[in-house]
């Protein structure tokens, strides 16, 4: 299998160094180039990886069987309709378009050509949430918050389709039920869009998830929070560093915690959050620490794209999953705007 790699920023450069190292690991697997408008920088990838550098986004579709587009995100839609009328298979970086428009013309020709498209939303595949999937019950409550310092490389698109993306996405993962009401607020600050937003979900079987994204901030933050049912459960995430725990209610036959030491730093937590331990009528806490693997999110997602195309099953992150996280990010942006002109 071909691949070619198309826009060779920071991003695209990880994906050129990654897709080398499996096309060295898998034999079937080949990377074929890289594009960019840029020419002096696809020639530096020429020269550091190796690979071919295409004159034009045409040549590389003829040399490929399938193609990462890791462009800025308002260029997504016209590479992706091109390279899927030439037939290939499509990885696209999150998110898989700016409208809802856009995204059916490419669910359209994905299917017209009977090809696959993935989309990168890179935090699905992140091993700390991975961890803590098999322990937490059914989400009711979802925190997530997102922050970054500002980077012009992404001026382009709000901050709800640059950094919010990624938590929308996984918030609809997680909650298995359609949306009842979005409300939300935001401010432009150094760009033309929106560079801090938050927004509140809420779900038609009860559940709310409040989702915070900002590119103003002086300390980067990638944390997610969930309150659960069956069992009552608690999680907390750092995608930044790996760190994740669980807290359980369970009968005592059930807890993880069969060690006396275990059980005893269970006992001290539980302190940590005040008097509880008197409403909890015979239930205990279960102190769950998963093992995070160390493992590169973006290999992972790269070799189920792969995966996928190779064995002709579902992408993990498919292009309905990309269309559905635009759709509630436009719900978002309106929200804002809405408000905005009740102020103004």
């Amino acid at each position: 299998m071909n691949i070619g790699v198309i826009g060779v920023g920071k991003l695209g450069e990880f994906h050129t160094k990654l897709l080398t190292e499996i096309a060295h690991d898998w034999k079937d697997i080949h990377c074929a180039g890289v594009y960019d408008l840029d020419t002096k920088r696809a020639e530096e990838m020429t020269a550091k990886y190796g690979v071919t550098s295409f004159g034009s986004l045409e040549l590389l579709a003829r040399s490929c069987d399938a193609a990462i587009i890791a462009t800025t995100t308002s260029s997504h839609y016209e590479i992706a309709r091109t390279l899927l009328g030439e037939g290939l298979h499509l990885f696209i970086e999150k998110p898989i378009t700016t409208t809802v428009e856009e995204a059916d013309e490419l669910i359209r020709l994905e299917k017209e050509n009977g090809v696959h498209i993935q989309v990168g939303h890179i935090e699905r595949f992140n091993p700390a949430l991975r961890a803590v999937e098999a322990h937490i019950g059914r989400p009711m409550y979802i925190q997530a918050e997102r922050l970054s310092g500002f980077s012009r490389r992404v001026t382009d698109v709000s901050v709800v389709l640059d950094l919010m993306i990624h938590d929308i996405d996984l918030v609809l993962s997680l909650i298995p039920s359609e949306i009842k009401t979005i409300s939300a607020s935001g401010v432009k600050v150094f760009s033309n869009e929106l560079d801090m937003a938050t927004a509140r979900i809420d779900f038609v079987n009860g559940a709310t998830a409040n989702v915070t994204a900002s590119r103003l901030s002086r300390n980067k933050m990638r944390k997610l929070r969930f309150f659960c049912d069956n069992p009552k459960s608690y999680a907390s995430l750092d995608f930044a560093t790996g760190k994740s725990e669980v807290f359980r209610l369970v009968q005592q036959d059930e807890t993880s915690s069969k060690n006396p030491l275990k059980s005893f730093a269970a006992r001290k937590i539980l302190e940590q959050f005040g008097e509880i331990h008197e409403t909890m009528r015979g239930m205990v806490l279960d102190h769950i620490n998963p093992d995070v693997p160390k493992t590169n999110a973006l290999r992972d997602e790269l070799e189920h794209f792969i995966n996928t195309v190779r064995n002709n099953t579902p992408a993990t992150v498919s292009s309905l999953d990309g269309r559905r996280a635009i759709m509630v990010a436009g719900k978002i942006a309106e929200e804002i705007a809405a408000n905005a002109a009740l102020r103004e």
